[in-house]
């Protein structure tokens, strides 16, 4: 198979590009557009063989549900349950964040097929804000399944040419919308009604931060990376309720090792190492510890949490191709946005079962 790669720049080519893109779509294929987070593999959600292909081009394990992209926030009940008691403060939340880059869990109506759900009774679903996804996914008029463009458990794409360098000759189409806005795949959330207020469990942390959603209800996390896992270990899995879950996740081929104290950074003799930076800074204690091969700095001096997001996967993507035998990656604030970078640096930093 041949992978075409269309440009969406200019009028004409945007709308080449976009009639293309539903034709495959409604041929039952696979096509990667680009989100406001990472680039996705969009197919026909109520298509279970397009889903399929999305599966078979990823290499992604059966039991890891897909997110599903509505045309309008108005087709929420085309594919999903909206209970009574949690339909004023989703009312609100979509309100305040869709088109957005917020995933919401809810209970699936019979039409979405189980291969996209891996058979649960939820499904996770949400409004792109990118226009290129929004022209396909309206002009097809259907939902679309469409988790990110990439072999499962490695570096979601940023760009079309790394959906190409990781998918190329399984798929027929990208379209290339040029840089994503966010760079981190959507926060996830599923809400249940609780008194004096609703209860919002953040599921997979992302663009949308707790604080954010505090005003909606009161806030818990159902994500539990283990901070003090030892690097090299394998992580249990946790149990899957929603796409990105897995313990081993997000990760480079390179071995990564996330170095929350400096100090513990012993260099093994003939060792090859690169280094990924949050500020890049001497100050921090990371950039003098040995000769680097190579070094990426997420957020250069202000160590900006939104710049370092945007980064984070084309950093790793790039150290990545250096031959190192590690990557050894720097911490970041851990509030707001710093968060879901965390969470990334963390399941990349697990070794793969």
């Amino acid at each position: 198979m041949t992978t075409q790669i269309l440009s969406t720049d200019e009028a004409l080519p945007f709308q080449t590009a976009v009639s293309e893109a539903v034709r495959l779509l409604n041929a039952g294929q696979v096509v990667a557009l680009p989100t406001e987070t990472v680039y996705g593999l969009a197919a026909d959600a109520l298509n279970p063989e397009a889903v399929a292909r999305i599966f078979e081009a990823k290499e992604r394990p059966s039991f890891d549900p897909l997110i599903v992209h509505l045309p309008h926030r108005k087709d929420l009940e085309t594919v999903a349950e909206v209970p009574e008691d949690i339909e004023p403060v989703l009312k609100k939340i979509a309100e305040a964040f869709w088109p957005g880059p917020l995933t919401i869990v809810l209970p699936k109506k019979a039409c979405v097929p189980d291969i996209v759900t891996a058979g649960l009774p939820t499904v996770a679903v949400r409004v792109s804000k990118d226009p290129v996804f929004t022209r396909v996914v309206r002009t097809f008029n259907k939902p679309l399944a469409a988790p990110s463009a990439n072999r499962f458990g490695s570096l979601s794409p940023t760009s079309a040419s790394a959906v190409k360098a990781e998918l190329d000759g399984r798929i027929p189409l990208i379209l290339d919308g040029g840089a994503s806005n966010h760079g981190l795949e959507s926060t996830i959330i599923k809400i249940e009604p609780n008194s004096p207020k609703p209860l919002i469990t953040i599921l997979r942390p992302g663009p949308i931060t707790q604080d954010d959603l505090k005003p909606f209800g009161i806030i818990k996390l159902g994500y539990k990376p283990d901070k003090k896992i030892r690097h090299g270990a394998a992580a249990p899995e946790p149990a899957i309720e929603a796409p990105g879950m897995l313990a081993s996740h997000y990760a480079p081929r390179t071995p990564l090792r996330l170095m929350e104290n400096p100090e513990d950074f012993i260099p093994e003799p003939g060792k090859k190492y690169a280094l990924l930076s949050y500020r890049g800074e001497a100050d921090d204690g990371y950039t003098e510890l040995t000769e680097w091969v190579g070094m990426h700095i997420l957020s250069p001096g202000k160590g900006k949490l939104i710049e370092a997001g945007v980064r984070l996967f084309y950093a790793l993507r790039e150290l990545d191709k250096l031959g190192v035998d590690e990557i050894i990656a720097e911490p970041v604030a851990e509030h707001g946005l710093g968060a879901a970078i965390m969470d990334r640096l963390r399941r990349a930093s697990v070794k793969r079962q």
